[in-house]
């Protein structure tokens, strides 16, 4: 046999570096943040580190600076998420003029029960997280009042006088942040049953008038029947 027709010793074919490569490809910003989120949610910002996810995604750090700047970049993203899913829904009902009281009441209500972007998890982890920033708590308190304005303007938009209004939304919002911080577990089917008397009795006695508005039990799914 010729030695230019044996194959060459020392040498493989290449073919097994194209999987590697095209899993980097796929590792986008948004899996960083996803990642990142997960970490936030189960134990807190200071758990969510550079070496971290890296070795969670068996790549270099590298890999991460190729999507960001610094870890504050990547901080600012899972902020960004924060505000898109659980802000932004209530800053676009801002917008709403001469709202249907209990309507606007039970939109309100249904961004949370809904979870569908809101996340209870990502909530409590970025309240959490700023209690490390007072520019971040400053946020977190503009959002906490908005959602309380939102809840009083139902309210009075119901017919209850100022004060009865600013206790309404205090109690009903106190109620659901208290459900989420207290990590409240209760079957869905169950949950949904003890919604019209919930709306019952944070609503109260104008709601429940003859002629005023129709009762929670005939609100479904968020819209009235």
């Amino acid at each position: 046999m010729k030695a230019d027709s044996a194959p060459a010793r020392g040498k493989r074919p290449s073919k097994a570096a194209a999987p590697a490569k095209t899993a980097r490809q796929t590792l986008s910003r948004e899996a960083w943040i996803a990642a990142a989120r997960k970490v936030l949610e189960k134990h807190g910002i200071g758990e969510v580190k550079i070496d971290r996810l890296a070795k969670q995604f068996k790549v270099t750090r590298g890999s991460f600076y190729f999507h960001f700047t610094s870890l504050a970049d990547l901080r600012d993203g899972l902020l960004q998420e924060w505000r898109d899913i659980n802000c932004q829904p209530f800053w676009a009902m801002r917008e709403t003029h001469d709202p249907d009281g209990l309507q606007f009441f039970t939109d309100i209500v249904h961004v949370w029960v809904d979870e569908a972007p809101f996340s209870p998890l990502l909530d409590l982890a970025v309240r959490d997280w700023s209690r490390t920033s007072k520019k971040l708590a400053q946020e977190v308190k503009d959002i906490d009042d908005l959602r309380i304005e939102l809840l009083i303007r139902s309210f009075r938009a119901m017919g209850y006088p100022p004060d009865e209004s600013l206790v309404r939304a205090r109690i009903t919002y106190f109620h659901q942040i208290g459900q989420y911080a207290l990590s409240f577990k209760e079957d869905p089917a169950v949950r949904r049953s003890y919604q019209p008397l919930f709306g019952e009795v944070l609503l109260g006695p104008l709601v429940q008038e003859r002629g005023t508005a129709p009762r929670p039990s005939e609100i479904k799914g968020g819209r009235q029947r």
